[in-house]
């Protein structure tokens, strides 16, 4: 019995596990990597076709994503998820495989322009389908033996619909070893889902860490907040124009528009129409509908127990068509637009910031994380033009911030999940950045005496011996700059490198100047941007 951990080890994306036991090879997870890399990854050690399953803990693509190019290569495997990650999946890895496809097409029409090859896309929508077809549905806390000598059972990792934490139980020759694999742990008191459930004993931990260092700051009334910004927007006729992630975040905000019109917190604009722009965020919100039973917590099934859906409301109007999102321009009254991406990086929200950014009476309100060198992360940081399908756009519209609940759970929270599974041997702490999960690790070695580990991409594990085997060491990926020869451009690159120097040391300096300094590098890309 071995496990050898390849993704997600301090970094915060592209989870994935390879365990060999009961003469059996399987993966928890087979997730993309979102982002840039900070460390070399390791491939998984056997070829596609000798995987003989994969347990997954729940949709997201940084957990999920990969799982139609192990298809492509010749995995026929079953995968194992709970029900809703299954419902989830099936929509999820369709629209990623439509994103490769799209950009493989964008990428070979520039190539051809210049001569060069096509490119193909990382997988096709037919590799999602047949992925999609291999999905093997699983109740929470039904133990199954799904080969001989394994046994598996999901549990409520309360992170996403239908997220869980996996509990693996191996016996061969006559020993038998068990792993929890964390999962993403959710946060607590979320709209909608259960809180996080406890795992009562195990042998090994396998657990996240991506706010293993962090606190969160809890809005005090969110749904207070979010309606002070959509009355003042109102009162002055305009638009709220909100880019959300399709699954998850969408259907907080409808539960918070639903209770803010069910309240009456919001006077003078009576009706007001909500739209839902994205057929992502429209196919995941009927699957959140279609799992209430077994997903939803208490709240939310009170609700649901009253013939109340608490995702929906009059007024709500959901757009699938282009036809149908391009008309939404053409209502004049007050609205609210929801729309993805949640980081205004692609798909139909670019079209909404177009005809609504240049407006002062709208408001552009982020509800979730805006990564570096986003277009969101851009208009939160006080930008005063970008440009939109080749056009110069004037931000004008106000724009403000209202984080969501987080959907992680903080230090606290994973370290309480940890501590309550008793008879733990080892941690092993991933999904986290550098600094998080060895922060991480050394806090559960120092608070609670914890055996914990946080293993590089490579570390192998003997699960019989509990010893490991592979004590993998860090490979840095260097990020050079291009030497093009010109010496005009490698000054301009030596600029941009003393430029990142300064923002690295910027930590120290007062608030003022941090923003001071934000508004500058603003401005020299308004004054530059081609």
């Amino acid at each position: 019995m071995k496990i050898m951990f390849i993704g997600a080890t301090h970094e915060v994306t592209g989870s994935c596990s390879y365990i060999e036991a009961c003469g059996k090879k399987f993966l928890v997870d087979f997730g993309m990597q979102q982002g840039e890399e900070s460390f070399e990854k390791v491939q998984i050690p056997v070829a596609p076709s000798e995987i003989d399953f994969v347990l997954l803990t729940h949709a997201h693509i940084d957990h999920s994503g990969l799982i139609p190019l192990l298809f492509a290569g010749g995995f026929k495997g079953e995968i194992h998820s709970t029900v809703a990650t299954a419902n989830l999946c099936s929509v999820m890895l369709r629209d990623s495989a439509h994103i490769q496809e799209f950009e493989a097409e964008w990428k070979s029409r520039k190539a051809k322009r210049r001569g060069e090859d096509d490119y193909e896309p990382l997988y096709t929508m037919d590799d999602a389908i047949g992925a999609i077809e291999l999905f093997v549905p699983h109740e929470y806390d039904s133990p199954a033996e799904i080969s001989e000598g394994i046994t598996v059972s999901f549990r409520d990792a309360g992170h996403l619909l239908g997220s869980s934490s996996i509990i693996v139980t191996l016996t061969e020759n006559g020993e038998t070893r068990t792993i929890a694999f964390s999962g993403d742990i959710g946060n607590i008191n979320q709209p909608l889902i259960r809180d996080p459930q406890f795992i009562d004993s195990a042998d090994y931990v396998v657990m996240e860490s991506t706010y293993g260092n962090r606190i969160h700051n809890r809005p005090h009334d969110y749904v207070t907040a979010l309606a002070d910004i959509l009355q003042k927007t109102f009162d002055r006729g305009g638009n709220v124009i909100i880019p959300s992630f399709a699954v998850g975040r969408t259907q907080e905000m409808l539960y918070f528009i639903r209770q803010i019109k069910a309240d009456n917190l919001i006077i003078g604009h009576d009706g007001f129409h909500v739209y839902v722009d994205s057929p992502l965020a429209i196919e995941a919100t009927d699957i959140f509908i279609n799992n209430r039973e077994s997903c939803y917590d208490e709240e939310a099934l009170s609700f649901v127990r009253q013939g109340i859906n608490p995702i929906s409301f009059d007024g709500l109007i959901r757009t699938v068509t282009s036809d149908d999102s391009r008309a939404i321009n053409d209502d004049t009254k007050p609205k609210v637009i929801i729309s993805a991406s949640g980081m205004c990086e692609a798909g139909r929200i670019k079209h909404h910031l177009k005809h609504n950014l240049w407006i002062p009476q709208n408001t552009v309100l982020f509800v979730g994380y805006q990564a570096r060198n986003t277009l969101g992360r851009s208009l939160a940081e006080g930008a005063k033009k970008v440009k939109l399908f080749g056009e110069t756009i004037h931000v004008s519209a106000e724009i403000r911030q209202l984080p969501g609940v987080s959907g992680h759970a903080d230090m606290n929270g994973l370290k309480n999940w940890a501590k309550a599974i008793l008879g733990v041997k080892k941690y092993f702490i991933v999904h986290g950045d550098k600094d998080s999960a060895d922060d991480f690790a050394q806090r559960l070695q120092d608070e609670f005496d914890f055996d914990s580990y946080a293993p590089y991409s490579g570390a192998e594990f003997d699960l019989i011996s509990g010893e490991i085997t592979v004590d993998a060491k860090p490979v840095q990926i260097e990020k050079k700059p291009q030497n093009t020869g010109n010496i005009c451009y490698n000054d301009l690159v030596f600029a941009v490198d003393r430029l990142s120097r300064l923002i690295c040391q910027s930590g120290g300096m007062a608030n003022a100047d941090m923003r001071r300094l934000t508004e500058a590098i603003n401005r020299l890309c308004e004054d530059w941007e081609i």
